[in-house]
């Protein structure tokens, strides 16, 4: 039988590696860009430097506020899929079924538009949090109750043997599990609001997009400003998905121990 190597590439080699597929990444995109005979010149964007810093603060101040209350729609929906008043438990299933299967620049113009205007949310930026916080609540339902079916219910057995009362089970049992559990899939989430929150600028709040696209009105350098626009986004979630593969790796390491 031929032996398998699963000796695991040095650092060195991966370091080399993952080089060699940057500059191939960027001699790729550097020939399409000289091909065109396109010219770009980044240096316009200097006199806009406070404007986009504003902008990329507010983008995560967004994604900030609108974690938070994702999560809560998100654990308050998973545990109302659980419920066993029908009523509340179909609510939730509709709610989940709904934002999932329809896309968000169409959420946002009706809540925005139909919703908001019916209940006076005419704050921009409020609104974009509301509706942010309902599609991402969505998903994140989705993993919380993924979670906490993944537990295994001899657990609460054991925790009902030795007597513990159901808030110990809770903050000894199912939290710790379910945060192992559910924590580097929540890490990924949350690059998913940095990105969808560029959607928002189509009610003018002005986050990093609406600020780019201001200033495409203005210098007209729209392939400069555009780059320029993905380079920071991919800045902030090259960073939540470095977090996200680290918590990956110490779930592993705990299981294992």
């Amino acid at each position: 039988m031929k032996h398998i190597n699963n000796k695991k590439p040095s650092r060195f080699y991966q370091f080399i590696s993952a080089t060699g597929a940057v500059l191939i990444l960027i001699g790729f995109i550097g020939y399409s860009i000289n091909k065109i005979g396109l010219e770009l010149d980044f240096s316009t964007l200097l006199q806009y430097k406070e404007r986009l810093g504003q902008g990329f603060l507010m983008t995560l101040v967004i994604a900030s506020a609108s974690l938070v209350m994702s999560l809560i729609i998100g654990a308050l929906t998973a545990l109302g899929q659980h419920s066993k008043i029908l009523v509340i438990n179909y609510l939730c299933k509709i709610y989940v079924q709904i934002i999932r299967g329809t896309p968000l620049l169409v959420q946002i113009y009706f809540f925005y538009y139909v919703i908001g205007t019916a209940w006076g949310i005419d704050n921009r930026y409020m609104a974009g949090i509301i509706i942010l916080s309902l599609f991402e609540g969505a998903y994140i339902s989705e993993i919380i109750r993924g979670g906490l079916e993944s537990i295994d219910a001899q657990q609460y057995e054991i925790a009902k043997a030795i007597g513990l009362t159901p808030y110990k089970t809770l903050k000894i049992v199912t939290l710790p599990l379910l945060m192992k559990r559910i924590l580097p899939a929540l890490t990924g989430q949350f690059a998913s609001i940095i990105k969808d929150s560029s959607l928002l600028s189509v009610i003018a709040v002005i986050e990093l997009t609406q600020t780019t696209q201001e200033i495409s009105a203005e210098n007209f350098r729209m392939f400069e400003n555009y780059l320029f626009l993905g380079l920071l986004y991919f800045i902030l979630t090259f960073a939540i998905s470095i977090l996200s593969s680290w918590l990956e790796r110490s779930y592993k390491v705990e299981n294992r121990t």
